[in-house]
């Protein structure tokens, strides 16, 4: 009978055990919570590195935080890509993107835009084309027979404008260039046309201006000569199976960044480590649909044969 009441005794412990454990698990399962932080994911940034990109953001995200109560655990995608792969699995909860990446990923269903950067007013930047002092671009169509540096195929203002640009002007980059390079990033495409590897260089306005004040190149050897029309500024963007209160703390979070008492103007950082003046979650999916006409030009057709003629560098 003491063995039996000794084995009824382990038999209700265990289950005891069960149920602490089972609530502390729910508890910790708090979206939000320091348990379980909601995981951010932040585009690789041009030319800067690792540290760098969290040192830019890390302020923004400490006062989201103080606002909001809730709790973050911030990473940077080794590539554009990964970032959206990041979202699809369920990885990522929040994340730092061009607007081509955003879209792709709302394709998915499994982004809604959450707040850009402001600056000036706007929520704009430039996409362009460069090249060497004295090249003469009237219009697109000199670019016929000419090579070019492209950065990542799924960035929006070093090749999906771009890219729609030149077919808009029926130039057919795939076919219509002398050479392909795709570079990876808006800086090694700048270093490319400044090394004389290339006649003309995709990348964004924001890049070329960092490249020049950090001294990366000079206008001696590469300067602006043609520009997109306004882009939508790279978005955070959240998963939409969040819970509806997490949304709304967060979007209350950003547009209140510039608000905190322990931010300085110089800690509001956006893309590529530029400052920027807050942050507005007054953003749809309205805002990309300009994006979405250069991006539905650039068809995966477009982007397998620009990498087949990029292959042959």
């Amino acid at each position: 009978m003491k063995k039996l009441f000794q084995t009824l005794a382990l038999f209700v412990a265990a289950i005891l055990t069960t149920v602490v454990v089972g609530t502390g698990q729910a508890q910790s399962q708090e979206v939000g919570s320091a348990e379980t932080p909601l995981r951010v994911m932040l585009v690789p940034t041009d030319g800067g590195t690792e540290d760098g990109t969290l040192a830019d953001f890390s302020p923004i995200f400490n006062a989201v935080s103080r606002a909001s109560g809730l709790e973050f655990e911030i990473r940077v995608g080794q590539s554009y890509a990964s970032v959206v792969e990041g979202l699809t699995n369920d990885l990522v909860d929040i994340a730092f993107v061009g607007p081509t990446l955003y879209l792709q990923a709302a394709a998915r269903g499994v982004a809604e835009p959450l707040a850009v950067a402001v600056l000036n007013g706007e929520s704009v930047y430039y996409a362009g084309f460069f090249a060497n002092p004295g090249f003469e671009m009237p219009d697109l169509t000199v670019m016929n027979g000419r090579s070019m540096a492209f950065g990542d195929v799924n960035s929006s203002s070093s090749f999906t404008i771009q890219v729609g640009m030149l077919l808009e002007a029926g130039v057919d980059p795939a076919r219509d260039l002398s050479k392909v390079f795709l570079t990876g990033g808006h800086a090694n495409s700048l270093n490319a046309l400044a090394e004389g590897l290339v006649d003309v260089s995709a990348a964004s306005f924001n890049s070329y201006q960092k490249a020049v004040d950090s001294g990366a190149i000079s206008t001696d050897d590469v300067v602006p000569v043609a520009r997109s029309v306004p882009i939508p500024y790279p978005p955070f963007i959240m998963q939409p199976s969040l819970p509806e209160d997490v949304k709304a703390r967060l979007r209350n979070g950003f547009d209140t960044v510039h608000e905190d008492p322990n931010v300085t103007p110089e800690m509001i950082r956006g893309f590529g480590g530029i400052l920027v003046d807050r942050y507005t979650s007054d953003i749809t999916h309205e805002t990309f649909l300009a994006v979405q006409r250069m991006l539905d030009l650039a068809t995966p057709e477009i982007k397998g044969e620009m990498l087949k003629r990029a292959a042959e560098n």
